[in-house]
């Protein structure tokens, strides 16, 4: 360490001084750079959650079909044109998914090891994004009784429903885009691609109801990798070990007993 640390004193003592000074201001650039950046992140999606709360609340209380954006907006206390900076269509603001977990998706399915299966993959990159949804729901108490008011929403107004499979059906497009482009095939003329895209998606959902039907007790990550581990297996009715929150049943005893509630 102490070399290393001697090499580094030496090429700096033979920088000229204007070359050492420029040398630190580009370090304060990049890391004013990279805080304002992470700033406006944040900013960002405070408000994209704080315009979905909003939503949320108010198809609530009237019913999807009596709430308008401009609604909204004027809840909200944000101008039309910010809206639609974070959302194209009002049903986007309530079961839309956010644009940047869709890129981030992508780019974490294509930057997997080319040695993985497409299974294994597509498991890592959607484990990825559940553990960043789940750490955003836990620093926010609510956004997350927001997730649950939306599953509740969808499942009970039927205005949203056409909506909803519209919804699913773009995720399966994306998924189906981004597992093809992996494979470096023609997703038009090769059916595995919207196959796995579809049954991986199918089996994400399954978890996240069973999340939501045990208020969150479990961990959303945990209950999504036994459930793509549980396809992944070929479905086996002796192998789900998920917990049956609504019998009190952990989820290390039911996968002690290889037994939990189906998928």
């Amino acid at each position: 360490m102490s070399s290393i640390r001697e090499d580094h004193q030496s090429n700096q003592e033979s920088m000229p001084p204007s070359r050492i000074d420029r040398s630190h201001s580009e370090i304060g650039q990049t890391t004013s750079h990279n805080f304002a950046a992470g700033r406006r992140s944040r900013k960002k999606l405070a408000t994209r959650q704080a315009l979905r709360i909003t939503a949320l609340q108010l198809v609530a209380e009237r019913g999807f079909a009596n709430v308008t954006i401009e609604a909204i907006t004027e809840a909200a206390d944000v101008s039309l044109r910010t809206f639609f900076n974070y959302f194209p269509t009002k049903e986007s603001a309530v079961i839309g998914i956010d644009p940047e977990r869709l890129d981030r998706f992508r780019v974490t399915l294509l930057s997997r090891p080319a040695t993985e299966s497409p299974l294994t993959a597509i498991r890592a990159a959607i484990l990825a994004d559940t553990e960043m949804t789940e750490a955003e729901l836990n620093n926010l108490d609510e956004g997350r009784a927001a997730w649950f008011q939306r599953f509740q929403i969808v499942r009970n107004d039927p205005d949203l429903r056409g909506a909803y499979a519209a919804h699913i059906g773009m995720l399966e497009e994306t998924f189906t885009r981004a597992i093809a482009e992996r494979l470096g095939v023609d997703s038009t003329i090769d059916p595995y691609p919207a196959l796995l895209a579809a049954t991986t998606l199918a089996a994400a959902r399954s978890a996240a109801l069973f999340w939501k039907e045990s208020d969150g007790s479990d961990s959303l990550t945990e209950l999504t990798a036994h459930a793509l581990d549980n396809l992944a297996n070929g479905l086996l009715s002796d192998n789900h070990p998920l917990k049956n929150s609504r019998h009190g049943t952990s989820a290390s005893t039911t996968k002690k007993r290889a037994r939990g509630a189906p998928l």
